[in-house]
């Protein structure tokens, strides 16, 4: 299976990116690099735990995958909080967060079933 062809690989690569876009403009470079880092850390853990050839390996990254996922959340409602994200913003990010962790632990599941 490609990792690209995976509908959670591609819901995360995009929220990743839009990221990326909303954060361009922002002068707090720690928050800033933290946020982008746990957001580009979803889709890359999700990419290396589909090519890695045993089960458990492929499990353990999509968990740091799901962990990212519950980082990058905490930073954006902190940054909302903080005025530094645009609520509607992250709202709509942890609305898609919340479906993108679902998808992964479906995703766990439905590997550890083929074993």
């Amino acid at each position: 299976m490609k990792f690209q062809t995976l509908e959670v690989w591609q819901l995360s690569y995009q929220l990743s990116c839009s990221i990326y876009i909303e954060t361009r403009e922002l002068r707090d470079f720690g928050f800033k690099d933290q946020i982008t880092r746990s957001g580009l850390s979803i889709p890359s853990n999700i990419a290396e735990g589909i090519e890695r050839q045993g089960t458990k390996e492929q499990i353990q990254f999509l968990f740091i995958a799901k962990a990212s996922l519950a980082e990058l959340m905490t930073q954006a409602m902190i940054g909302r909080d903080i005025g530094y994200l645009d609520a509607d913003f992250v709202d709509g990010l942890l609305v898609k967060s919340e479906k993108i962790a679902a998808m992964i632990a479906g995703l766990i599941k439905s590997i550890k079933n083929v074993t």
